[in-house]
C-alpha cells in the first residue's frame, strides 16, 4: 500500500493541506520534525491519535511507524483514545501532592463519579492524572483540554469549574 492511499484512508484533504503547511517549514530533509504539528492537527480534528493515524502520520513524514507511536506516548497532550468533550488533567508530581494535587484529583473523581482515567458517562469529561505543569507554586493546578491552565484550586473552585463547564456546554 503506498503513503498517498493511507494518507487518504485516514485524512482528509483539508488534514493533508495543513500538513502540507507544517512540513514546508522545515528543509525538506527534515520534515520529521513536523511530527508534533501533525499529531496536534490529528487530534484537533478527530479528537485523538489512533495507531491508524499513527501509521499514516509516519508514511506521511517518512518516518518509523515506532518513532511516531514513541512522539505519541511521550507527551500526555497527545490522547490515544477518545476521550470527553472536557480533558482535565490534574498535576500529581510531588510538588502539587505536597499541596493537595492528589486530594484535588480525588474531589474531581467523586464529583464526576469517575475513576482516574475515566470519562464520564455523558462523554463530558476525561479526568487524569498529570505530569509536572510548571506551576508547583500555584498547586493545585489543572489543564483543561491541554490548554487552559487552572491555579490554586481548592474544592470550592473545583465545583465552580465543573458547575461552569457544564453550563457552558448547556448553553452551546
Amino acid at each position: 500500500m503506498s503513503s498517498q492511499t493511507v494518507q487518504a484512508a485516514v485524512f482528509s484533504a483539508q488534514t493533508q493541506a495543513r500538513f502540507a503547511r507544517e512540513v514546508a517549514k522545515y528543509p525538506a530533509d527534515q520534515k520529521q520534525s513536523a511530527v508534533m504539528a501533525c499529531l496536534s492537527i490529528v487530534q484537533q480534528e478527530q479528537g485523538h491519535v489512533s495507531p491508524e493515524a499513527e501509521l499514516a502520520v509516519a508514511h506521511y513524514l517518512g518516518m518509523a511507524p515506532m518513532a511516531v507511536h514513541e512522539v505519541t506516548t511521550f507527551y500526555n497532550m497527545y490522547n490515544q483514545q477518545p476521550v470527553g468533550k472536557f480533558k482535565i488533567n490534574v498535576c500529581t508530581n510531588l510538588p502539587c501532592q505536597l499541596r493537595d494535587g492528589g486530594k484535588a484529583l480525588a474531589h474531581l473523581c467523586e464529583k464526576l463519579g469517575v475513576e482516574v482515567g475515566g470519562t464520564t458517562a455523558d462523554g463530558q469529561f476525561t479526568l487524569q492524572p498529570g505530569e509536572c505543569m510548571g506551576a508547583c507554586a500555584d498547586a493545585p493546578v489543572l489543564l483543561v483540554n491541554d490548554r487552559t491552565m487552572c491555579s490554586f484550586m481548592s474544592h470550592d473552585k473545583l465545583d465552580q469549574l465543573i458547575d461552569g463547564l457544564r453550563s457552558a456546554e448547556g448553553q452551546a
